[in-house]
């Protein structure tokens, strides 16, 4: 449930992915936009009970697990983001060949 809305907001994004923003960068960028209101539906109820988001004046923030169950869910999201992040590199290199990327610029 959370890993297919997760899913589908790397799936709106992948412009941005292609263009080298890190599917890690963009899952956070979704957990502290969840975080930082009410939540709406059970995904983002869930967040909220699993996960907790600590912002100092700098503006740096610091996502923290509240039980086993959230470190398991941050770990999940991890892992999901790395493989997604793969999966957009293999569809990026599936029409491309060894020669698109000769640094030999003369040719």
């Amino acid at each position: 449930m959370i890993l297919t809305e997760i899913s589908k907001y790397l799936q709106e994004h992948e412009d941005e992915i292609k263009s080298g923003k890190s599917t890690l960068s963009l899952v956070t960028e979704k957990l502290i936009e969840i975080l930082k209101k009410q939540p709406k539906n059970n995904v983002e109820k869930i967040i909220h009970t699993e996960l907790s988001l600590f912002e100092n004046s700098s503006k740096e923030f610091l996502l923290i697990a509240k039980s086993e169950s959230g470190r398991v869910l941050m770990n999940a999201l991890y892992e999901f983001s790395e493989s997604f992040e793969r999966h957009i590199l293999r569809k990026w290199l599936q029409d491309k060949l060894a020669t698109d990327f000769n640094n030999d610029k003369s040719n």
